[in-house]
């Protein structure tokens, strides 16, 4: 070995034992802090021992004796007690020593729509009530408000490191008694509400609340949160970011607890994009994590909204809700995890809350910073696609106008189902028409299936059937295209129902609730896919159902040969469907269904008045002339052309 060798392994020696011995003496350092630590709580312990022992000493000894021995034993008490204190402070700080210790104090503020209720244990909101709705309740006396979550229930943290030594303390805000200041209205008439947390000496946590007044609707239910770090960069660690931790538990505010559950769920938004995200809704824990950056996260229930904005964006998002029992009084426990980014330069985080109702024309305006869409609006489900643009841009804007001429919910619903009925009427009048043409020419079609029966002559007697709809001027679907124009209105309806609180707490006839089922009748069991009660308009609709399912098969059977294979599902599946179904939805849509029903049979009933058969026979007539004597269409040369194909094809294969 030589000289250069011997002197590196020395060297390495030498490194190893110094940082053995500095890692010692620093492992002995956190041992005694830790120490100081443990020593404070058993301190406690035995106070507590001791004040157990002085009460059973009171018991027991003579009056002087057990003043003797109480004074004896608080003086022990008291100089533990300060020793421990001392140990603390050495440990935390005075600040947070001072923070760690008080009694919790509750601040109330309130404007025209809600009631706030702020803590000084955490800092936190406690309890927000909502002045304009009220919860259900069973015997019609709605007097409960809304309460948006369970105050025992609500914790908000923020988590960050404290460099002390040459250790990191972990701070949780939800622990710590805040010192609040006097409430103050600034100039704009916003209620102020501030709360400082001491964490060093000249550095604070500070948490800034402000609550609006009325003069802008879209802000009614926002509270803006200001969080200011006051000081706190020497004294924060190394870290990139802080923790936030946000819980809530949602009440039971709605009737039926199956139909709530269904549209309770989290949502949240990813920064820069036009669309939301929703976990899947349904019973059980679920849990969602994203990984890119969101600005706002939603604990949404059907008709409320408790939503946390950050418009600088928090970094991921873990949220987890877990569904309650039935009968609880409760939905779900919601549960979020995210973090703030953070660096040496950061001094504030400008947040908000928003705690009121999931109103289309409030949600859409809801913004924090100017020229900003949050897409908050796109919570309530009113269906993706054309769906969501009917529901947009014609029902809420004709909803909306008529409610505010007209009180009755009732005759809203009706009236917007006449003007649907009236939009679409067109199109009633040409489906029907286009029945009329194919039930004229069913002779002819009859006599085409006489010409052709056997299968392999199935390509003539379609081409044949094509040359006759041409002569006649019949349209094959003719008779399905209004069905399908009406499909996207009948399933924007299906979502804009359940979804809108404007029919919350509103009745009708004998329907309590239009937003909820409606129940004549309570089963003392509960049948499968039923329930344990009986709604009538669900009962109604699906009898309208089945009448006009009725006369639309008496129109239809006799022009096409396929729907006597499917009397069954038509007339009797289909309505006993659509019973169990909406038995437990909003009595709201089976009431918009059951007037569609009734007013599509009497239009079809006028319009069978207004459609003259032997003008139809006399049209159909004049159009085989004129195109018997016209040129073929490229279509329908290219058509001919593909049928005379298949037909040799099939000899061939013969």
């Amino acid at each position: 070995m030589n000289k250069q060798t011997i002197l590196g392994v020395v060297a390495i020696s030498l490194v190893f034992i110094g940082f053995a011995y500095l890692n010692g003496k620093e492992q002995k350092r956190y041992q005694e802090e830790m120490a100081i630590y443990t020593a404070y709580q058993d301190s406690v312990k035995q106070a507590e021992a001791a004040a157990m022992a002085l009460a059973d000493t009171t018991t027991l000894a003579v009056e002087g004796t057990a003043e003797e021995a109480a004074a004896s034993l608080q003086e022990g008490t008291t100089t533990a007690e300060e020793s421990a204190y001392q140990r603390k402070v050495e440990l935390f700080g005075a600040e947070l020593t001072a923070a760690q210790e008080g009694e919790e104090q509750l601040l109330t503020v309130e404007n025209d729509l809600m009631t706030v209720q702020f803590s000084t244990l955490g800092g936190q909101i406690k309890g927000v009530e909502l002045k304009e709705y009220t919860k259900y309740a069973p015997r019609g006396e709605r007097t409960e408000l809304v309460k948006m979550f369970d105050s025992e229930a609500e914790r908000f943290n923020l988590s960050f490191f404290v460099r002390r030594g040459l250790h990191d303390l972990k701070i949780q805000t939800a622990d710590y008694y805040f010192r609040p200041e006097a409430v103050t209205t600034t100039a704009e008439g916003a209620q102020r509400v501030a709360m400082r947390l001491e964490v060093a000496p000249g550095a604070a946590l500070i948490y800034e609340y402000l609550i609006y007044n009325t003069q802008a609707p879209e802000r009614d239910y926002l509270i803006d949160f200001d969080v200011r770090l006051e000081g706190l960069s020497p004294f924060l660690s190394n870290q990139t970011s802080l923790a936030l931790e946000w819980t809530s538990k949602s009440y039971q505010n709605e009737r039926g607890f199956t139909n709530e559950n269904m549209y309770t769920t989290i949502a949240y938004h990813h920064v820069g994009e036009d669309s939301i995200e929703e976990m899947r809704m349904g019973e059980g824990a679920k849990s969602d994590d994203t990984s890119t950056t969101v600005d706002w996260v939603d604990f949404k229930q059907q008709f409320f909204s408790s939503v946390l904005i950050v418009p600088a964006g928090m970094n991921g998002a873990d949220v987890t809700f877990d569904t309650a029992a039935e009968g609880s009084g409760y939905i779900k426990t919601f549960s979020l995890l995210s973090s703030l980014p953070y660096s040496s330069q950061t001094e504030n985080y400008d947040m908000a809350f928003y705690f009121g109702p999931n109103r289309y024309s409030v949600l859409r305006k809801v913004a924090v910073a100017e020229d900003e869409d949050l897409y908050i609006e796109r919570v309530i489900p009113l269906g993706w696609g054309i769906f969501g643009w009917i529901n947009r841009w014609f029902v809420i804007p004709v909803f909306n106008l008529l409610r505010d001429h007209i009180a009755s919910f009732g005759i809203i619903i009706l009236i917007l189902a006449v003007l649907i009925r009236l939009i679409i009427s067109p199109l009633t009048y040409k489906s029907y028409v286009s029945m009329a043409k194919m039930r004229l020419v069913k002779p002819e079609m009859d006599a085409l299936a006489a010409k052709y029966p056997k299968q392999e002559d199935a390509m003539k007697r379609q081409q044949a059937t094509m040359e006759l709809y041409k002569k006649a001027g019949i349209n094959p679907m003719g008779g399905c295209i209004p069905m399908l124009i009406q499909m996207p209105i009948l399933i924007a309806m299906f979502r804009f129902f359940p979804a809108s609180i404007e029919l919350r707490g509103e009745s009708f006839l004998w329907a309590h609730d239009l937003s909820s089922y409606d129940s004549i009748l309570n089963l003392p069991f509960s049948i499968p896919f039923y329930g344990d009660h009986v709604s009538l308009f669900a009962l109604l609709m699906a009898a309208s159902t089945f009448i006009f399912s009725y006369i639309n098969y008496q129109q239809t059977a006799s022009s096409q040969p396929q729907m006597p294979g499917m009397k069954f599902m038509m007339l009797y599946m289909m309505p006993l469907m659509l019973l169990m179904w909406f038995n437990s939805y909003a009595s709201g849509l089976c009431y918009y269904y059951l007037l569609s029903n009734i007013l599509t049979i009497a239009q079809t009933y006028i319009v069978r008045r207004m459609v003259d058969d032997d003008k139809i026979r006399l049209a159909m007539e004049a159009n085989a002339a004129k195109k018997s004597k016209g040129k073929k269409s490229k279509f329908q040369q290219r058509y001919e052309e593909l049928m005379r194909m298949q037909e040799m094809q099939q000899k061939q294969r013969k």
